[in-house]
């Protein structure tokens, strides 16, 4: 053999090794974190565990100026919008990073208590050794359960469960003080429970979470239903939704005459199974195909390599680096390279919920405002009117249903602000946007959608020295680089 292909003989025989060692690392790293605490300790030797790090973690506000605000630092990558000139990088930072132990799993009651920082990758697979899982698994592996509350996530069982933190039985909140909370839907500070949904982590640290569970088996078998208008997609959408007669319903909308609607439904056994964690994509298997299988895990997290902006965008890019790219990876180095990030004129990912009898109306302004698809779709019930928006938000709202609409990696033509446009409209028909995004709202515009008067309430419990900032100025104004 020649001497340079001995060279790359031995250059590839070294990759593979490097790439085995790390694949056998990462397997024994996720095994460590799959790990359920009640399943090698005492209960008491899980809480005194879990205390100590409360413990730490209320030592570090105590100790901390009152007067400068702080950001936290964890083991997940952050999973908002990374904007360039976010303020928060320069925060004081309070360490949470070890905040990532499953606690217990009671089969029989079908709950889970976890440490907020738990990854929904690894609760999903705690969790189904017990032929269970969580009721809401947002799309991406390495959202946490604190996060998901945080951060308002929902998936494809929304459409009867609503949103993650809907399915959440008790939160332990660690406040600006360094005073633990103990919260449920039912007790004293039934208030601080439910505004810790869509707080942004500004009303406290979220440190444990009990959550309901739902039987699950092995695979998950999906239908693509195939709509040429909007009308029909709605009514599909409200069909299943009243006969109940599915496990899953997400869907994608290709064009203005294109609409899939993916329905699921547990399997206990599937004929094949595909997977979309590596070259193949799975939003544009939805235009192709007309069922799929999926192993229950791999259904979750389909999306993971993007929802509808899968990076690499070549196919050729996806096999050679396809692989490596998981949701994780790209956000973490999305941070690292936050300086190349446009501010001024920013590409548009967001989520926007509107009441289901006014999607017709919106996509119709839609289309001839934006012009980009796909969009994602998720229906969403109503499953209460939540305290953390204001009470005109709700006032003469008929509608069970909102549906997510979710708008990826649009980048913006000539110099109009889409970001603003979509805010003005979604008032104006009654409809909200998550906040992970770009924000462009007044104060007063923000207070009119979001409920101020709830919202001081608790902050006057859980962080009366504003060291997490308010809800609005972190998203709208320390998020976008502009300080107060």
């Amino acid at each position: 053999m020649r001497p340079r292909a001995t060279k790359l003989v031995a250059a590839a025989a070294a990759a593979a090794g490097a790439i085995a060692i790390s694949k056998a690392v990462s397997r024994a790293r996720a095994r460590q974190r799959q790990e359920v605490c009640s399943e090698h300790h005492t209960a008491d030797e899980c809480a005194a565990l879990h205390a100590a790090k409360v413990a730490r973690i209320a030592a570090q506000l105590r100790a901390h100026d009152p007067g400068r605000p702080v950001s936290l630092r964890k083991k997940a990558p952050p999973h908002q919008v990374p904007k360039g000139g976010d303020l928060r990088r320069f925060d004081e930072k309070i360490d949470v990073s070890d905040l990532t132990s499953i606690l217990d799993i009671d089969p029989v009651n079908r709950t889970c208590v976890a440490e907020s920082g738990v990854m929904f990758v690894d609760l999903v697979a705690a969790t189904l050794r017990h032929g269970l899982v969580p009721i809401v698994v947002p799309e991406l592996k390495t959202i946490t359960i604190g996060g998901a509350v945080s951060g308002c996530s929902i998936e494809s069982m929304s459409f009867v469960y609503g949103g993650f933190h809907d399915t959440c039985l008790e939160y332990e909140v660690i406040t600006g003080r360094g005073e633990v909370l103990t919260c449920t839907p039912e007790d004293s500070n039934s208030l601080v429970f439910q505004m810790m949904h869509g707080s942004f982590g500004t009303l406290g640290i979220l440190s444990k979470l009990k959550l309901r569970l739902v039987p699950a088996k092995r695979y998950v078998h999906v239908v693509y239903e195939k709509y040429a208008t909007i009308a029909d997609y709605r009514a599909a959408i409200w069909r299943h939704y009243q006969a109940r007669d599915v496990d899953f319903i997400d869907g994608i909308i290709h064009s203005p005459s294109e609409y899939v609607l993916s329905v699921g439904r547990f399997a206990d056994s599937a004929p094949y199974t595909n997977r979309y964690d590596w070259w193949k994509i799975y939003y544009v298997s939805t235009r192709t195909r007309a069922e799929d299988y999926l192993a229950t895990p791999h259904y979750f997290f389909r999306y993971d390599r993007g929802v509808t902006n899968v990076r690499p965008r070549s196919l050729v890019g996806r096999v050679l680096f396809g692989k490596l790219l998981d949701s994780g990876t790209m956000l973490r180095l999305a941070e690292h390279l936050h300086w190349m990030f446009d501010d001024e004129h920013p590409v548009i990912t967001l989520d926007v919920f509107l009441p289901l009898s006014k999607v017709e109306e919106f996509l119709a302004w839609y289309e001839q405002t934006f012009r980009f698809y796909p969009l994602w779709c998720v229906p969403y019930r109503r499953v209460r009117d939540y305290e953390w928006l204001a009470d005109s938000f709700y006032a003469g709202l008929q509608d069970e249903l909102f549906l997510d609409l979710a708008i990826y990696g649009m980048k913006q033509p000539g110099d109009a602000n889409y970001h603003k446009l979509m805010e003005d409209k979604l008032r104006e028909l009654g409809g909200v946007k998550t906040l992970i995004s770009h924000n462009y709202y007044s104060r007063e515009e923000f207070w009119s959608t979001w409920n101020k008067r709830n919202y001081d309430a608790v902050k006057a419990i859980t962080d009366p020295d504003n060291v997490f900032r308010d809800l609005y100025t972190k998203t709208c104004k320390a998020a976008m680089g502009i300080a107060e």
